[in-house]
């Protein structure tokens, strides 16, 4: 059952952000994009870039930070995934960035943090 609660999680952590970002003027591309190489949460625009965004949810303080879950091997895959995202949309070379949506859901009361050009492409 931890499994279902985990992917119930990320799906409404993902639903909050898509509705965060687009109140924070985000046009929102694609959800879930899949490759061979694995998912990006969110692809999005904000003003000129094209924005890679990873959503990650907490319903507790247990494990830390949500954001802290981004780590170098987490960021390498994305950066991956994302510039196969840019090759297959022929959108290379464009101005491109790293988000990520931290949201804590916890019984006291939910958080949003939006972390801007979270980290640089890492390959």
């Amino acid at each position: 059952m931890k499994g279902c609660d985990r992917i119930r999680t990320g799906k409404k952590g993902e639903d909050i952000a898509v509705a965060y970002l687009k109140g924070k003027g985000y046009r929102i591309i694609e959800r879930n994009y899949k490759c061979p190489l694995g998912e990006v949460d969110i692809v999005a625009k904000d003003g000129g870039a094209i924005v890679f965004v990873e959503v990650k949810s907490r319903k507790s303080e247990e494990f830390g930070d949500p954001q802290l879950a981004v780590g170098l091997e987490k960021q390498k895959k994305i950066s991956k995934i994302s510039l196969t995202y840019l090759k297959e949309k022929h959108l290379y070379p464009c101005n491109a960035r790293f988000d990520v949506v931290a949201i804590k859901m916890l019984p006291d009361g939910s958080t949003i943090e939006l972390i801007q050009n979270a980290f640089e492409l890492a390959v």
